[in-house]
């Protein structure tokens, strides 16, 4: 019997953030997560939680809740010196904090969003003068740790 699943909002928001992670730290070798349907206002997961590990041996989690009573947007990256701290969506700034050093840096979301993104896709396609970060074979990678995260593979 096929087992309809309906997206929701991880399956809408959460890729954005897995792809980046892919992007900074290298692609993910295993993926698996725990999701349910916690407040019932429609048929879609809300609540997801994940466990990863990318193939040079680094590990990551994440939660997804999005029946909360906060909006948060917030990730964490810890280091052997320090740790990065930023949002996938939200504005609000980078901040590298180590023994030595606070750093806060702030990256204003350009007016349409997805300028940078058809800009260099046409540089990669027309012009020939730049290779995208995002491809169909990242997105495909993304899908399947989505589809792990969800236990649907």
């Amino acid at each position: 019997m096929l087992k309809l699943l309906l997206g929701g909002y991880f399956n809408d928001l959460a890729s954005h953030g897995l792809d980046l992670f892919c992007y900074l730290i290298g692609n993910i070798k295993n993926a698996q997560g725990f999701s349910n349907n916690q407040q019932s206002f429609y048929d879609a997961t809300d609540a997801v939680t994940a466990s990863w590990i990318h193939e040079n041996g680094i590990t990551g989690t994440g939660i997804w809740n999005f029946g909360s009573h906060s909006h948060l947007d917030e990730v964490t990256i810890f280091g052997s010196k320090g740790k990065i701290e930023f949002p996938i969506f939200h504005d609000n700034p980078l901040i590298l904090r180590s023994e030595s050093k606070n750093e806060s840096i702030f990256i204003e979301n350009p007016n349409h969003i997805q300028q940078y993104h058809v800009e260099g896709m046409r540089d990669e396609l027309i012009l020939k003068n730049y290779k995208h970060p995002s491809t169909g074979a990242s997105g495909l990678h993304t899908n399947w740790i989505m589809d792990k995260i969800l236990g649907t593979l």
